[in-house]
């Protein structure tokens, strides 16, 4: 690995997998030369949300890494060890989503950390209660 390179990590579950995230992913890779991506794993999605994901872990992962700006993937199995899958991936920036502002300030000491606004109007939450709607 080329040490002049600028490591990007970014988390999320990716569920029914819409512009938002694809915008997120695009906008990620923008500050550095390498996007690592935390996908949530099946039991992480279960406990942060109290739902089972609509795809599963293997799924995501593939659908993921096969995004075109993405490095790699990785499973990220719980919210407490951001700092260690930072320092695993020799993290120089974190990127997430202003729904999270704030939340991931402690990790400064570790990288750069940058809130992104979300794509307005999209979400995976609406997506599926779209769904559900034509059932």
């Amino acid at each position: 690995m080329n040490k002049a390179s600028k490591i990007v990590v970014t988390f999320g579950t990716f569920d029914v997998f819409h512009i938002g995230h694809l915008n997120i992913l695009k906008r990620a890779a923008e500050y550095g030369d390498q996007l690592f991506v935390g996908v949530s794993s099946d039991r992480l999605n279960i406990e942060k949300k109290g739902r089972a994901p609509i795809y599963s872990e293997p799924e995501r992962l593939a659908i993921v890494q096969h995004i075109k700006p993405v490095t790699d993937v990785f499973v990220e199995d719980s919210l407490e060890l951001k700092a260690k899958y930072l320092r695993d991936h020799n993290a120089d920036v974190l990127v997430m989503g202003n729904d999270w502002e704030g939340k991931f300030d402690h990790l400064r000491d570790i990288c750069e950390v940058v809130y992104l606004p979300r794509t307005e109007g999209i979400s995976t939450t609406e997506t599926i209660h779209k769904i559900k709607k034509y059932e």
